[in-house]
């Protein structure tokens, strides 16, 4: 029997593929790579930015999707399930498949993602011309790093540490970060 990560596809064969799956395997350039379950903490901050940015945009065009709907980054040939992703862009609505145009995404870190969510991760999202803001959640740390891009397509760092307010230029909101860490235990 083959396992995911012995598996190559094209990008159509592994969505028809993934549509027949129990578990989630995110794509990478004709390889399928399982993924595993998050711990709670993980999911609790997860949950509390998604549930954060639908109440703040509920009446937009914006729409806040959780982890359970692919991100499609055509670049990079590459298909992930971003912790948290917002679009507001008209062609994704209709897309009940994966999402092509997000304009922020939100990465929670765990030790066994952490270092990809930094690197081969975060350079294939910024091929995607639509993205806006990048945000990598250490929990530990209680920490929102922001990557935001510029003008020039460049990405600048903003840190979010304590009580100041995490703030979505592209979205034109704020969170507390009290809120994104609400009901998380200090370490």
């Amino acid at each position: 029997m083959q396992t995911a990560e012995q598996i190559r596809f094209s990008a159509e064969d592994y969505l028809t593929w993934e549509d027949t799956q129990t578990e989630k395997h995110e794509f990478i350039s004709g390889e399928v790579f399982a993924m595993t379950g998050a711990r709670q903490d993980h999911v609790i901050v997860s949950l509390n930015i998604a549930s954060a940015l639908k109440q703040r945009l509920r009446d937009t065009p914006s729409r806040p999707y959780i982890s359970d709907l692919k991100l499609r980054v055509k670049a990079s040939d590459a298909f992930f399930y971003p912790d948290v992703m917002v679009s507001c862009h008209a062609d994704d609505l209709k897309n009940a498949r994966f999402i092509e145009h997000p304009s922020l995404i939100v990465e929670v870190l765990s030790d066994s993602t952490a270092a990809f969510d930094r690197g081969g991760k975060f350079a294939a999202y910024r091929k995607l011309a639509s993205l806006q803001e990048y945000l990598i959640v250490d929990i530990e740390a209680r920490r929102v790093e922001c990557f935001r891009r510029t003008s020039d397509n460049d990405w600048l760092l903003h840190d979010y540490v304590d009580a100041v307010d995490c703030e979505l230029t592209s979205l034109g909101i704020e969170i507390p970060m009290a809120e994104i860490f609400e009901d998380i235990e200090p370490a």
